[in-house]
């Protein structure tokens, strides 16, 4: 059976006392209010890992995860944080290739691709983002765009790696917008996606591959994109800022 996850994206948010407040609150409820084996995680900004990591410790359904790695394993690259430095401080999941780090930080599917063997090679589980903007998926070239990004970054991979990657499926024109993709969207592209995993390898460990759903998802419409058969969860960003909102998605498979 696939894994259910719920991953809190902070961004570029919360000070370390107020990123701190945040995960004890998301710890106190999910201890008291969830019940299924669904994974919290907690990606939050390099300051917080170190701390949130012990708070996450005592809940059996919680899980410390970083918003981003170095594609370098050391040296002198000023301001980087490598996968070894992650892993010293018992880091589980690291987000890669999130939309804002591609556009703004020009991420190519070539760096994804180092960045993945190495958060792999340290036995820790990339949560992989693809996704289209909007003139894409109005050129209808959204289909295309999002199999060659897999392509590129995951391919390589043999089958029994690949099952230790999560992906998270970004509609870029529903982030941050308040618009959502329906779920008949979602359900179209977490279908293809997973049928496109099949074409390289089987059926079988496609399915086993837990895809995200990475768009606006909030308490009011998750319910609805969750109970999609190819939807596993999500990925989310502003919701996960408030500890109520963040559970109450969490709460909603």
């Amino acid at each position: 059976m696939r894994k259910k996850i719920v991953a809190g994206n902070w961004k570029l948010n919360k000070t370390f006392s107020e990123g701190i407040l945040l995960a004890k609150e998301v710890g106190e409820l999910s201890k008291n209010e969830i019940n299924s084996d669904v994974q919290l995680v907690l990606c939050t900004p390099y300051i917080h890992l170190q701390q949130v990591s012990d708070i996450v410790s005592d809940f059996k359904n919680l899980s410390v995860g970083a918003q981003n790695c170095s594609n370098k394993a050391s040296g002198a690259f000023t301001g980087e944080v490598s996968v070894d430095m992650l892993k010293s401080i018992h880091v589980e999941y690291v987000i890669l290739g999130h939309s804002e780090r591609r556009e703004y930080f020009l991420e190519t599917n070539n760096m994804l691709k180092e960045k993945t063997d190495l958060v792999l090679s340290r036995s820790m589980t990339p949560i992989f983002c693809c996704g289209e903007t909007l003139s894409q998926r109005e050129a209808n070239i959204h289909f295309s765009f999002v199999t060659q990004q897999l392509t590129e970054s995951l391919f390589h991979l043999d089958a029994d790696t690949i099952k230790k990657v999560v992906i998270a499926y970004e509609p870029i024109w529903a982030i941050g917008t308040g618009v959502t993709a329906s779920t008949a969207q979602a359900q179209e592209m977490h279908l293809l996606i997973r049928n496109h995993l099949a074409t390289k390898y089987g059926q079988d460990v496609a399915n086993s591959i837990s895809i995200l759903y990475g768009g606006s998802a909030k308490p009011s419409n998750a319910k609805e994109l969750f109970a999609c058969p190819d939807v596993d969860g999500g990925l989310i960003g502003g919701a996960s800022l408030v500890a109520r909102d963040f559970v109450d998605i969490a709460k909603s498979f």
